[in-house]
């Protein structure tokens, strides 16, 4: 049987700008073995060759089709749900991209959906008017609900702040596309081709990518590089099915063995 990964980044892959110890020998191993993977983000702003020069600075080599993100996911959608439609968008380069990418025209009244994603440059101003477009019938759609990381600093607060300013101010309820929703996970898993029981996912979050795949009964892989410690194990109902340090300690034979 044939098996893929599905691998998120920050805290896997990299650090912030630093890439983690060994990830650039496990991509490797990957493409030498030629095993499909997708590095698969909730980050809305990049789009994929903006991930793959990034990654490309840490002597990591991947080409576009390597990289899914929830603006993908997000257009992806909405082009489902309705083919042509038009968006107001909170956000940046990769998911106006995306979204002109799948037909979506954007407008600044009288929209299908307001989109929310990370970005620093829109304004209260255009908070205030996405908050009239919903109560006027609008669709309110977040690429992801990732928390703020509540560190001095930080220089984006996470969607899920943005998005709770909005769901205040309307009381609309946004819907979630990216990680750990079903949407972008079993389509991340379809632009791989391969079925659920083929796909591990590598995460370094237990809310986001192991609860997604726990809930898809994909396999999966926490690495303890980023988010999620292993002291937090047991306060989770869930579980994934193997624990390592990080990916330059994932013993890839065993990994593709597990059922």
């Amino acid at each position: 049987m044939k098996k893929g990964f599905l691998i998120d980044m920050d805290g896997v892959i990299y650090s912030g700008e630093t890439m983690i110890e060994g990830a650039d020998v496990f991509i490797a191993t990957l493409q030498q073995q030629k095993i499909p993977f997708l590095f698969m983000t909730n980050n809305s702003q990049r789009t994929p060759l903006d991930t793959v020069n990034k990654v490309a600075k840490m002597g990591i080599h991947i080409k576009e089709e390597n990289v899914y993100t929830s603006a993908m996911a997000t257009a992806w959608f909405l082009s489902f749900m309705n083919p042509k439609g038009t968006a107001f968008v909170l956000g940046e380069g990769g998911l106006i991209t995306s979204l002109h990418q799948q037909g979506y025209t954007l407008v600044n009244q009288n929209p299908d959906y307001v989109v929310v994603g990370e970005g620093r440059n829109f304004t209260l101003e255009m908070v205030n008017n996405a908050v009239d477009m919903i109560l006027s019938g609008s669709k309110l759609i977040a690429t992801n609900l990732d928390p703020s990381p509540k560190k001095k600093g930080w220089a984006n607060l996470g969607i899920k702040a943005v998005v709770a300013m909005i769901e205040e101010a309307t009381g609309k309820k946004a819907f979630s596309v990216g990680k750990p929703s079903p949407v972008m996970m079993r389509a991340a898993r379809k632009t791989l081709g391969l079925e659920t029981r083929e796909t591990i996912i590598i995460g370094d979050t237990m809310d986001t990518d192991i609860l997604g795949g726990v809930q898809l009964g994909y396999t999966t892989i926490l690495t303890l590089s980023g988010v999620s410690k292993k002291s937090v194990l047991d306060d989770y109902p869930f579980k994934p099915d193997m624990v390592v340090d990080s990916v330059a300690q994932l013993d890839l034979k065993a990994a593709l063995e597990m059922q």
